[in-house]
């Protein structure tokens, strides 16, 4: 009996290599696109993703797209827009080129212009309440600072307002009134000589106690708005002169209230 001819295997071709050529050649064109495009201009992106658009269509799925040459396909406008606004931060308002740098000098010179004009202000009316030689006025570039001593202010090694503070503080508050939307900051300070009482483990706890009875003071004495003020205390660790000499420990005794101007108000 004859026997079944078996069917003999198909033969092996390289057909594959073809297939795999085209993905190459494929990801090639891809990469050097990219490298292309790697500097965006924009002008040329629109025209770009607008030959791919009208050949291709691959951008105009659901009814998204490029029509009359503009570009409107979500991600595509949003380049756009993206470039255009890196494009404009350089420049002020009449349209001229200008440099970030400047514009932050700008910024920074109408914050110091704010602080000088307030300080000028407080100045004077200081001067002409006769308080100009007890309390100092610091101007920076968000805020001033009226800078009292706490010996004006504090018996040593006590909370308690003197007299002499109730004064000076009393018109203090009056010169705050005009200041009660803006940030206002009081801080208490001492000098390196170290305090170990039972009300005063540290001097942390007597730079905090004073900046809180002069906030207590400001608000319940006198009606200022406590909203906008906060106080506290930092001990040694801000000294403003050397604690070798008894003037440079007598100046870092103080009590510093900063009004914030505008721009760095809360």
């Amino acid at each position: 009996m004859a026997r079944n001819k078996q069917e003999e295997p198909p033969l092996k071709t390289d057909g594959w290599m073809a297939t795999f050529s085209d993905l190459m050649n494929l990801l090639l064109c891809f990469f050097v696109l990219l490298f292309a495009m790697s500097s965006v201009d924009t002008d040329k992106w629109q025209q770009l993703v607008a030959s791919f658009s009208s050949n291709y269509s691959i951008l105009q799925s659901g009814g998204e797209g490029l029509q009359d040459g503009q570009l409107i396909a979500s991600g595509a406008s949003q380049l756009t827009q993206i470039g255009e606004y890196y494009a404009q931060i350089g420049l002020n308002q009449d349209g001229s080129e200008d440099s970030n740098d400047d514009a932050l000098i700008e910024f920074e010179k109408q914050q110091y212009a704010e602080s000088e004009e307030m300080g000028d202000k407080i100045e004077d009316i200081l001067e002409s309440k006769g308080l100009g030689s007890e309390v100092e006025v610091q101007v920076t570039q968000t805020y001033v600072s009226l800078n009292m001593r706490g010996a004006l202010l504090f018996e040593s090694a006590s909370s308690t307002l003197t007299d002499d503070a109730h004064r000076v503080l009393t018109e203090v508050a009056e010169i705050l009134r005009n200041y009660e939307d803006n940030h206002i900051k009081i801080e208490g300070h001492t000098d390196n000589i170290p305090i170990n009482t039972e009300k005063f483990p540290s001097n942390n706890e007597l730079s905090y106690a004073r900046s809180l009875e002069v906030f207590y003071f400001l608000t319940r004495d006198n009606g200022l708005d406590g909203s906008n003020i906060e106080n506290s205390g930092y001990g040694e660790r801000q000294p403003i002169a050397s604690n070798d000499t008894a003037e440079g420990r007598a100046q870092n005794r103080r009590v510093e209230i900063k009004i914030f101007n505008s721009f760095n108000s809360k």
